[in-house]
């Protein structure tokens, strides 16, 4: 299953929770695998209170600067890779009964670093035996 998340800014966290979960067959016991199919955004689990996403956009502004970098010379996103690589494209979460398997405070979320921009996001469910 895909679904498209349009971002409006340029580094977003967007709660995709219940996106995901609504691609989740009923009936199914096993994995699911949550993936970005692009390199400037990634897909994280994590807590999806205001604040913190907040917190998450500017740790990510602060860990990668914004110019300086090689790449910049080709199209002036660097930083946006650089971003995307410290998050990783995707996230695995155990499905029980039909339902994410998360904690209390997670959430999926994904983090946009190079918006704003439309991003195809693939939800692949593995059923154990």
């Amino acid at each position: 299953m895909e679904f498209t998340v349009d971002t409006d800014a340029r580094t977003q966290v967007v709660d995709v929770t219940d996106r995901v979960a609504g691609a989740v067959p009923s009936d199914a016991t096993g994995i699911c695998t949550v993936f970005v199919r692009h390199t400037t955004a990634g897909v994280v689990v994590n807590e999806a209170e205001s604040r913190l996403l907040d917190d998450v956009a500017a740790f990510l502004g602060e860990a990668v600067a914004d110019e300086g970098w090689r790449h910049d010379d080709l199209d002036g996103n660097a930083d946006s890779h650089l971003r995307a690589l410290l998050l990783g494209p995707s996230a695995t979460i155990p499905v029980v009964d039909g339902r994410l398997d998360l904690g209390t405070w997670q959430s999926v979320l994904l983090v946009e670093c190079d918006g704003p921009r439309s991003r195809r996001v693939t939800v692949t469910v593995t059923r154990s035996a």
